[in-house]
């Protein structure tokens, strides 16, 4: 069970961030602070595996309060400047979600950081790069936006999955191929991921013939 602590000084966003968090499998709210210093006392007292943390407390700064706690973290707070997020991350943010936010969003998210911890479980474990990689896909599995209407989830998943671990552009013909998907679908579907940024789109020139539309994961 991930025990989690969520700091927020408001008494009703705190009871409502605790019940989404609540919901999800495998998790469980074993306290709630209203303020940096109550956070920091329930932190020592409680060891707690995640803190669900606002940026803006009565008595600080919670993105302040991050680098003191011993625990990962997840920022839920109101603060959407690039400022704020980029020191959220410098001091070990795993993650950060703008208010207001939905119970769906947060479970997607919380999640992502279950298969990401369970990925990691071995604290002795030597990894390779690939673990690496893997744990940080795993991580923002949740961060994506839902599939467009008319579209199933799982088989966004599989395309995208299929063309992250691509070792190069893939056509919608040779990912079609290799998932045994009508290469129609498979285009639907890399389509969508172009228009949202997550692939980059280019073109493929053969000897003769039109040219091909490839697609690749944005690695950057």
């Amino acid at each position: 069970m991930i025990r989690v602590l969520v700091v927020e000084d408001d008494f009703r966003v705190a009871q409502v961030n605790a019940a989404f968090a609540e919901r999800v499998p495998g998790f469980n709210v074993v306290g709630t602070a209203r303020s940096a210093a109550e956070a920091r006392q329930l932190a020592r007292e409680l060891s707690p595996d995640l803190v669900l943390l606002d940026s803006y407390l009565p008595d600080g700064s919670g993105i302040a309060l991050l680098r003191e706690l011993e625990a990962d973290a997840i920022l839920l707070t109101a603060a959407s400047d690039a400022e704020s997020v980029r020191a959220a991350f410098a001091a070990g943010a795993l993650n950060y979600v703008i208010k207001p936010f939905t119970a769906e969003q947060l479970h997607e998210r919380l999640t992502a950081y279950a298969q990401y911890r369970a990925h990691l479980a071995v604290p002795t474990k030597t990894l390779s790069q690939e673990d690496i990689d893997r744990a940080f896909r795993l991580l923002h599995e949740g961060d994506r936006p839902p599939a467009a209407k008319g579209q199933s989830p799982v088989t966004a998943k599989l395309v995208g999955d299929a063309l992250r671990a691509a070792d190069g552009p893939r056509s919608a013909a040779e990912l079609a191929t290799d998932l045994g998907i009508a290469r129609a679908t498979v285009q639907r579907y890399l389509a969508a991921l172009a228009q949202e940024g997550t692939v980059r789109m280019t073109l493929r020139y053969g000897a003769t013939g039109r040219p091909e539309h490839q697609y690749e994961w944005d690695r950057r």
